[in-house]
């Protein structure tokens, strides 16, 4: 690798991002001029390796207009072997102080597709060397349009009374079913989405719907019909069987709100909510690994 220069970008060679052709060009993501208008990709937190004059690998960490956590890896990319990837990584540490969170993203069912796996595994073997470890993945999901299905009648909804009623609830749900962009909100606001969804959704408590069974509540939902796109950002549940009724509830009051497309997180592992997802008519838009410092 005697030929090879590692290095951040200087002001006025962005253009150098874009010279590596985007291996994945399935993928629905911000594009790097669009990241630098808004403030969350700097110059000075672009990394690129470049072999005779040629980019071969390209590293872009995200840090948020305002955010109080640290950046994190959002865009890697290789023409060139693990090896040459772990040492861009290693040396872009050591200016940031250490090691960051890396989010992978990666198309729908990467796992079952070859030719998305050739292109994931030398990044992905060059965190492991630099240091990062795989810890989970998360889907994200997407509905457009799909015909909702029929309620199973069961449950009653209407909006909550207010943030106490809102915070009592929260308390009482183990694991959150679906929290959307719960790592945005921990690195821009230092927000526990799971535990603090009011710090986060700022809206109306009283946009907040609650599911309820003879009266009890069973659920709650809240969404963002303001946000970068309308979304359900947290839902909890106190009885499983209304997964699916308070899924389509939410959906329904942001479609009536005029929302075309409504997109949920989940947790790959949480098979369950992943196919109630899918039979409310959502579809998978992307996988994101987390690879965190060892």
């Amino acid at each position: 690798m005697t030929d090879l220069v590692i290095r951040p970008l200087g002001a006025g060679e962005e253009a150098l991002f874009d010279a590596l052709p985007d291996p994945l060009p399935q993928l629905r993501q911000i594009g790097y001029a669009d990241g630098l208008a808004g403030g969350g990709y700097r110059p000075g937190n672009t990394w690129i390796a470049v072999r005779a004059g040629r980019v071969v690998g390209r590293a872009a960490w995200l840090h948020l207009p305002g955010a109080v956590g640290d950046p994190w890896l959002e865009r890697f990319d290789l023409a060139a072997d693990a090896e040459v990837g772990a040492a861009l990584l290693r040396a872009a540490h050591e200016a940031f102080g250490g090691p960051l969170v890396y989010h992978a993203a990666a198309p729908p069912y990467w796992r079952r597709r070859p030719e998305v796996r050739a292109v994931l595994r030398a990044p992905m073997a060059a965190a492991r060397l630099a240091g990062l470890v795989e810890r989970d993945e998360r889907l994200r999901c997407s509905w457009t349009g799909t015909p909702l299905p029929a309620s199973s009648g069961r449950y009653t909804f209407r909006p909550a009374t207010g943030p106490a009623e809102v915070a009592a609830l929260v308390a009482r749900v183990d694991r959150p079913e679906v929290l959307t962009g719960k790592e945005t909100a921990l690195a821009v606001a230092g927000v526990d989405l799971a535990t603090d969804p009011l710090a986060w959704l700022t809206g109306p408590a009283t946009e907040w719907r609650i599911a309820l069974d003879g009266g009890e509540p069973v659920g709650l939902v809240g969404t963002a019909g303001e946000a970068c796109f309308p979304l359900i950002g947290y839902l909890g549940l106190l009885d499983e069987g209304v997964r699916g009724d308070l899924l389509a509830e939410a959906v329904r009051a942001l479609a009536g709100a005029g929302a075309r497309e409504v997109v949920a997180d989940v947790d790959a592992h949480r098979v369950a909510t992943v196919a109630e997802l899918e039979r409310t008519g959502f579809r998978r838009l992307r996988s994101r690994i987390r690879f965190t410092p060892g």
